[in-house]
């Protein structure tokens, strides 16, 4: 049932993508009365589901979930139609429309994805609002639990003021930041200092395949005491939270895993929290740190909040107002890509290695149906599709804009012979790039 649901979602997001960055080169094509032969969701290699001629033009849907086009007349596309490029240019075709026209139906596709983005943002601002929890409220600071964090400086109990100069507003911001920053200002009890960050951190974080990075501190929350259980008469019921071993204070789960160490192979007094009540315990703990408690350290936003550990905060918008916080939303995702891209294309960084293709773009959806999850990575899906088109790739919409600027720049129309190079270069480069995204998926699955 998980796989249906995020198959489903994964098949809808990319659909929806798919149909309207190509309707973004369809509708200017046809306005400026250029042919369009087909129209297709996915590829149609040998054969297609399903199609439909409707005028000039055939609808249809592949049956290769790699992608989708458009078939534009007298164009040197991934078609490579060469024989029909070797006749006299006919008025309806791509190639005899001035080079500004050319211009807008090919940007029309990342156009597109743009508006699309920013109107999701728009929407869901207005609709869900935003629920964040204030830098400021992290009173005692961050759980840090990757070995190679530690070993740049970074420590649980943190807190995490700016990254490269720039003030930490929101907890949600924090991760990203950090990942891609270079200085570090902390807080560490009571007193500021700065860490440098190595510049091949994200490719330590990747060789140590560590599941962790940063969290919110969290209560130590009790899911089960199974029978097999040293403590299955403790009297702990599902909900309790260990707040104490011994004197020994333990309000989040870290220290409890502090305390357990310190007292292994011991058997403590410890505090419980039920409720709005305290009691106290004996717990025997392990020769190897362990209780024979299943606990879950994570709670919800609701539940971190009742029990008075976090104050989160809501904002609703009125209609007017969620144009902007929108606009800001799409243009905050799209400068934090583009970062990401540059780190990808910087080989010391180690970024590349993070790369991955259509599991990696499936595994981003949850197993549960929400519609806010869903609109919120289909609008990032949309930025990214529509920075990755506009790369200066010959076989993307980046490439023929690259050859459109310069024939509009020079006077001079590139030749139909170098388009053809150009554009068979261009698909195997990008060939090389869905191979090596893809086979970073595959590798990961089988070693990792």
């Amino acid at each position: 049932m998980d796989f249906i649901i995020k198959i489903s979602q994964f098949l809808l997001s990319l659909s929806l993508l798919i149909v309207l960055h190509e309707l973004g080169h369809f509708i200017p094509a046809k306005a400026f009365k250029t042919r369009v032969e087909k129209f297709y969701l996915f590829f149609d290699v040998k054969f297609s589901l399903f199609k439909k001629k409707i005028g000039e033009t055939v609808y249809g849907i592949g049956w290769l979930p790699l992608g989708g086009y458009v078939k534009i007349s007298g164009m040197i596309d991934e078609s490579m139609d060469t024989e029909a490029m070797k006749e006299e240019p006919k008025p309806w075709e791509f190639r005899s429309k001035p080079a500004w026209q050319r211009l807008i139906i090919m940007l029309g596709g990342v156009t597109v994805n743009f508006i699309l983005a920013i109107l999701i943002y728009i929407g869901m601002s207005y609709v869900y609002g935003d629920i964040f929890l204030p830098n400021e409220n992290i009173k005692d600071g961050l759980e840090i639990e990757s070995t190679v964090a530690n070993k740049a400086g970074l420590q649980t109990g943190d807190k995490i003021i700016a990254v490269d100069g720039e003030n930490i507003n929101t907890f949600s911001e924090i991760t990203e930041k950090v990942l891609f920053g270079k200085e570090i200002l902390i807080e560490r009890n009571g007193a500021q200092s700065t860490i440098q960050m190595p510049q091949d951190f994200l490719s330590q974080l990747m060789d140590a395949k560590e599941r962790g990075f940063i969290n919110l501190r969290q209560p130590f929350v009790v899911v089960e005491v199974p029978d097999t259980s040293a403590n299955v008469s403790s009297g702990l019921k599902k909900g309790d939270i260990i707040i104490g071993l011994n004197d020994f204070r333990t309000k989040y789960a870290d220290q409890v895993r502090s305390g357990l160490e310190k007292f292994k192979g011991q058997e403590v007094s410890a505090t419980i929290r039920r409720d709005n009540s305290e009691f106290t315990t004996p717990l025997k703990i392990s020769d190897e740190a362990k209780l024979g408690l299943v606990y879950a350290p994570q709670s919800t936003s609701e539940t971190l909040e009742a029990l008075g550990y976090y104050n989160y905060q809501v904002k609703k918008y009125g209609f007017f107002e969620s144009f902007p916080v929108g606009l800001k939303k799409a243009k905050d995702k799209l400068s934090s890509y583009w970062d990401q891209l540059g780190a990808i294309f910087t080989p010391s960084t180690g970024a590349y290695k993070g790369v991955g293709g259509f599991k990696a773009i499936y595994d981003i959806f949850p197993s549960f149906w929400s519609w806010q999850v869903f609109w919120s990575i289909t609008a990032f899906l949309s930025i990214m599709l529509g920075v990755l088109n506009l790369l200066p790739i010959p076989a993307l919409d980046g490439g023929h804009v690259m050859f459109l600027l310069y024939e509009m720049i020079s006077g001079r129309k590139p030749g139909d012979k170098f388009m053809e190079y150009a554009q068979m270069v261009g698909f195997f480069i990008l060939i090389a790039l869905v191979l090596f995204a893809n086979g970073n998926d595959i590798y990961k699955a089988i070693f990792e």
